[in-house]
Formats: C-alpha cells, sequence, structure tokens
C-alpha cells in the first residue's frame, strides 16, 4: 500500500492528528516543540468558532469573522504538515489510514474528530429540518431565514403565510436558547424595518425542550432565568415536549399538539464521528470512544481520542465528560504534553477536568453564566453576565483580525439596533414549495 500524501518521512516518528476543532488545534499547537512530524487532517482548510455560528446564521456576524486558515494559524510551526482531506478508514495493524486524497502513515493517531448532529434515526426530520454545525449549515439557515420573508410578501393564503414566518427550534441547550433570543431580536428590531408589508405580530417562535428546564448542565437558577428572558422576548417555551415528526411544514409533538413552520432548527443532540475500521468494542454509546485517563483508545496502544469524540468515564462523568470547548482544549494541551512526556520516557499525566463553567445569551443585555474562578462557583445573570459572555468569546476568537471585526460588528449592532449582513449569497433550505400568490395586474 503506497502513500500517496507527498508527506516525505524525516526519520522522526509521525503524528497524525484527525480533525482540526478546539481540540486537535490545542494539540497540534502544544507540539509546536516536540521531536515529531505532526501531520493534521480536516475536511475544511479553516478551523471553525463554533459558538457563535448562531450568529452568523441569524445575520450578526459575517462568516469569514469566526473562521482562520489552518496554514495561517501554523505558518511558523516547522514540524507541521496540514493536509485538506477527509478520512475514510484506518488499519490499525499496519498503522495507516485512508484518505480521500490517499494513503498515509503514521506512528501515533489522535482522533479529533469532534462530534456530528444526532437525529436519533429520525430520517425524515433529518432531510427537512436545519442543524447548526458548521458554517455552510449556518449560512444555509440564513438564507433560509431571509428567503421565507421574501416569499411571504407574495402570499395571501393565512396557514401559508404563517408557515413562512413561523420557527420552531428543538433543544433547550445553549445553541437553542441562544438562536431563540437572537430571532425575537431580529423580530423586534430588524424585520419590520425590511418587511413594512408584514405583520411580525404574526410571526411565532417555538423552542421544544424535551425536559423540565432548559439548559441542562447549568444551575437550576440560571435555566429558571433563561426561561423568564425566552418569555419576555415572546418566544413560546414548550418544555417536556418532544417532535414525534416532521415533514417539512407540520411539527407534531409526542403531546399531540401541532405546529406549522417550514423552518425546523435542530439543536437537540449530537454524536460522535469516529473512524472507521477501530474496534467495535472501543465505541460507545452515542458513537464515542472509550479512552482511558491518559486519553488512549480502549484496546490501542497508539491511539488517542480527544475532544467531543473521546469518552473518559469516570465516577464523576459517568457519561463521559461534556462535550463543550473547555474539555476539548484541556485534553488537548495535556495530551500534547503527554505525548512529549512518551517521547522521553517519562511517565504520563492523568487527565483532570478543570470547569470552569458554562454560558449562555439569551439577546440582548440578557445572558446567564455558572463560572468557576478559584474552585469557587460565581453565577450571575443579566446584563453582567451578558458583558462576560461578549469578553470570553472575544478573546477566544483567533485572530487580531477577526477580534475587530467581531467587536465592530457587536458595537454596530449594539447602538444601532441593526444586523447589517441580511445577505442571500449560497443554498438554502427549501421544504415545501411555495406556489407564490401573485397578481399579474401592473400596480
Amino acid at each position: 500500500m503506497l502513500e500517496q500524501t507527498r508527506i516525505a518521512d524525516n526519520g522522526k516518528p509521525r503524528l497524525v492528528i484527525v480533525g482540526g476543532g478546539f481540540a486537535g488545534l490545542e494539540l497540534a499547537k502544544a507540539l509546536r516543540h516536540a521531536d515529531l512530524q505532526v501531520v493534521l487532517i480536516d475536511k475544511q482548510n479553516y478551523h471553525t468558532f463554533q459558538p457563535l455560528l448562531y450568529q452568523v446564521s441569524t445575520a450578526g456576524l459575517e462568516a469569514d469573522s469566526i473562521v482562520y486558515p489552518f496554514r495561517k494559524i501554523f505558518e511558523e510551526q516547522d514540524n507541521l504538515f496540514f493536509r485538506l482531506a477527509t478520512v475514510e478508514c484506518v488499519d490499525t495493524d499496519k498503522q495507516i489510514l485512508e484518505t480521500s486524497i490517499g494513503y498515509l502513515r503514521y506512528d501515533y493517531l489522535v482522533i479529533a474528530t469532534g462530534a456530528t448532529t444526532n437525529f436519533y434515526g429520525n430520517n425524515l426530520i433529518e432531510q427537512s429540518s436545519i442543524a447548526i454545525k458548521s458554517i455552510e449549515d449556518a449560512l444555509s439557515l440564513r438564507n433560509t431565514i431571509l428567503t421565507n420573508f421574501e416569499k411571504a410578501l407574495q402570499i395571501d393564503d393565512e396557514e401559508q403565510l404563517n408557515s413562512l414566518m413561523d420557527y420552531v427550534i428543538v433543544g433547550g441547550g445553549p445553541t437553542g436558547v441562544e438562536i431563540a433570543g437572537a430571532l425575537s431580536e431580529l423580530r423586534k428590531h430588524v424585520f419590520p424595518k425590511d418587511y413594512r408589508e408584514l405583520d411580525f405580530v404574526k410571526m411565532d417562535i417555538h423552542l421544544i425542550q424535551s425536559g423540565p428546564r432548559l439548559l441542562n448542565g447549568m444551575s437550576e437558577e440560571a435555566a429558571v432565568k433563561a426561561l423568564e428572558y425566552l418569555e419576555r422576548f415572546g418566544v413560546k417555551v414548550w418544555l417536556n415536549r418532544r417532535v414525534q415528526s416532521y415533514d417539512g411544514y407540520t411539527v407534531t409533538l409526542d403531546s399531540g399538539e401541532k405546529f406549522i413552520s417550514r423552518t425546523l432548527i435542530w439543536a437537540a443532540g449530537v454524536s460522535g464521528a469516529p473512524i472507521k475500521g477501530l474496534r467495535k468494542e472501543s465505541i460507545l454509546k452515542g458513537n464515542r470512544l472509550q479512552v482511558d485517563i491518559h486519553n488512549r483508545v480502549s484496546g490501542y496502544t497508539n491511539i488517542f481520542a480527544i475532544g467531543d469524540i473521546a469518552a473518559m468515564i469516570t465516577e464523576e462523568y459517568p457519561q463521559g465528560h461534556p462535550m463543550m470547548a473547555q474539555p476539548a482544549l484541556q485534553q488537548g494541551r495535556l495530551l500534547g504534553k503527554n505525548i512529549m512526556h512518551m517521547l522521553a520516557g517519562k511517565p504520563l499525566q492523568a487527565f483532570t477536568y478543570d470547569d470552569k463553567g458554562s454560558m449562555a445569551t439569551i439577546g440582548r443585555n440578557r445572558a446567564v453564566a455558572d463560572l468557576k474562578v478559584f474552585k469557587k462557583e460565581y453565577r450571575t445573570q443579566g446584563f453582567r453576565a451578558w458583558l462576560i459572555w461578549m469578553f470570553i468569546h472575544l478573546i477566544s476568537v483567533i485572530g487580531f483580525r477577526n477580534k475587530l471585526f467581531v467587536l465592530m460588528n457587536w458595537m454596530w449592532s449594539y447602538f444601532s439596533y441593526d444586523k447589517g449582513i441580511r445577505l442571500i449569497i449560497g443554498k438554502k433550505h427549501e421544504n415545501v414549495p411555495v406556489e407564490a400568490v401573485t397578481s399579474k395586474t401592473v400596480v
């Protein structure tokens, strides 16, 4: 089996990282001084700051403000090679990856493929809804929202009109809550100016949550406040409900309630994205890879997994660590140190998650934050939490230019009550075709 990726062996051990999300990126940076040949493989040529995808989808930010090219990030890291490719499978006996651009040998393999949207086996919902896991998803949702209102201008039928103006969001976690809040801001401040002929009192935003509260994983105080803010913004929150079916037009809940909407936004769950060829015994429920305290995949000595794909089962985290940015960053950082220790023949350090807390923003001047500072819990809501949320996300965006553009967009939106990126460019998601009711009479 010949290697075809044109990365010449230089006599050093080769470590291949599959996935350039938070975990893979942090690991690659941690290995900048390692005596290794590091190869990073990703299906995109850029890193995406996923926590702000919802702002791209609701016209708050440009797409290029939250992405950054891998080659720019690692332009001064001589031991790293980047390849734009998808991984098809792995041969763990021969230590070879099969990719879309050829075969690649490895000495150490790190799987940081993250997670994909979990539709829980419902193919119809998967085909008809919109998830937000990538820049393409976010742009598709933005295009769909704006196109819906352009079409609504041509509709006389009340039900057809409502189907275009109403939105159903499934999932009461941070993503669902933040999208609902952003849509409510657009409904109040932006859309009435753009589409003056439409009555936005008729625009309903439904948020469906399967459990008895929002923001699982955060404090009860944060959940109560988030619900209060959303209801104050006019979002209709439905707790203890599950979406039973969706055909692109009618949303049916397990309670029997039904909504009419052309746009269902799916933020209800994620599943790991393992590589084909790994032993089935290593893959747990939710398609996550079982790893030990050093992030080594169960059953292997030279294969590791970090980030959302990794399930490190402990007494404190019986389902594995939360699938969020902080565990991924910390695992990537520590694995970098441990690999250096392996090469030097030193003992490895066990991973211990330093929980820094969670945050979610609900809209203008409204957010909830459960923070842990110096091992002390600090909870706040409202304007203060909103400022903390903005500061932490701003400093986490990669690249000075991106930080500047994000800050400028936020300031413009805050003082002008406007979202300036209302452009329909590229693909959109379209369910039931709309038969525009138009008149050929000149008006």
